[in-house]
């Protein structure tokens, strides 16, 4: 056996170890003859609570509207044109959500719908909205249940399957574990169905193009991403920090056979959620402007803490909020980069001052941070910093 595969130990505890998790569903899991599969997915819900209770914050990423539409339409098997699926989507993300948000809610957790396209995942903007309706559901308690928008998706314009959707979600919301379940246990040098030498591997510790080869068109009916989806998805979350599993849905509480040491094929990430993105600021983003800090906000980011618009004296560039931005000195050292929460514009008017001020200033309730300290990256050298100007300490002092 090569070098890059690592034998089972049937490690427990995997999950519940996770901060954050995202779960990815398959449709021939949910859905059978048009209809929801209701004790599968209350026991998926079991699991959910048993996560909940260890800790982690869950986020749903669930196949099944389009065939459970079809059921409810009475539309025929076979494949369906684009207008037939987009009604059947329509249809289906309806009975599919108030599934969900039985299911949880009777094991007291909140579940929230969010339907994303492929442009919500790779246009800034509509890229860091996303983020914060994620975010901001997970601060409050509740479950995302998230699904691509087939309603408007049309085949130039979408992900086609959500392995790679659930992996774009992962890394969006900084996971640490991302859990593919379909109808195949993991990953095999060989279709198993067709070679009987084929050998489980239960740990990839770097996706190879040996790796990549191996990769056939395992899927059922209803499941349009077969291994290939799989693997793809996994290089975009172990690139960005998120450990990945594959495994099996096919039997009941799933998630609790993986925390148990349940066959699954896992996925090494090249580093943590939070170096991976600190990493992406810091060496892939093109600067689009520069803020000019005071002595006291140097020193508060330099302790780990945020930057605040009191701390800000000077802004250039035409940035826009999701930017990159150069954080500098004074005296014109480069201190880091960072993303900016802000347009230049808005900035302009609330640089300076206290983060209280910002809702009359602009006229709505922004963000308290310029740049968050998770969004934040500074150089490797030692900063020599002068006290904090008075006015840029009183506000920290309320931050």
């Amino acid at each position: 056996m090569s070098e890059l595969f690592h034998p089972a130990t049937a490690e427990t505890g995997r999950l519940s170890r996770s901060r954050r998790i995202v779960v990815k569903i398959g449709s021939s899991l949910l859905v059978a003859d048009g209809q929801l599969k209701r004790d599968w997915l209350a026991a998926l819900c079991d699991d959910l609570k048993m996560l909940a209770k260890a800790g982690a914050e869950l986020i749903v990423v669930s196949s099944g509207a389009i065939a459970l539409g079809r059921g409810v339409l009475g539309l025929p098997s076979g494949a369906l044109k684009l207008e037939q699926a987009q009604a059947a989507a329509s249809v289906g993300q309806v009975a599919l959500a108030q599934a969900y948000a039985d299911a949880l809610g009777g094991r007291g957790l909140t579940a929230g719908q969010i339907l994303l396209t492929l442009g919500d995942t790779e246009e800034r903007r509509r890229y860091l909205n996303a983020r914060e309706t994620v975010s901001t559901l997970l601060k409050l308690g509740a479950v995302p249940i998230v699904n691509e928008n087939d309603t408007v998706a049309t085949s130039e314009i979408r992900y086609g399957d959500n392995d790679r959707l659930a992996a774009r979600v992962a890394t969006m919301c900084s996971a640490d574990c991302l859990v593919l379940l379909s109808d195949v246990d993991g990953l095999y040098t060989a279709p198993p169905a067709q070679d009987p030498n084929a050998v489980f591997l239960p740990e990839v510790p770097a996706i190879t193009p040996e790796i990549e080869a191996m990769a056939g068109a395992a899927g059922s009916e209803l499941s349009r991403g077969g291994m290939r989806t799989k693997i793809d998805a996994a290089r975009i979350a172990t690139s960005a920090g998120t450990t990945m599993a594959i495994a099996s849905g096919t039997r009941m509480n799933p998630l609790a056979a993986i925390e148990n040491g349940g066959r699954a094929t896992w996925f090494s990430a090249r580093a943590t959620p939070a170096s991976a993105r600190k990493a992406w600021i810091g060496g892939h983003l093109e600067p689009r402007g520069t803020l000019e800090l005071d002595a006291g906000a140097i020193r508060a980011v330099v302790d780990g803490r945020s930057l605040l618009p009191a701390g800000v004296r000077r802004i250039e560039g035409g940035f826009s909020r999701g930017d990159a931005v150069r954080i500098v000195a004074p005296d014109g050292r480069d201190i880091g980069r960072g993303i900016v929460a802000y347009d230049h514009r808005h900035a302009q008017l609330i640089m300076g001052r206290n983060s209280r001020e910002i809702e009359a200033i602009l006229g709505y309730a922004g963000r308290a941070e310029m740049v968050h300290r998770d969004d934040l990256v500074l150089n490797d050298q030692t900063l020599e910093t002068a006290p904090c100007d008075t006015a840029a300490e009183e506000e920290r002092g309320h931050a």
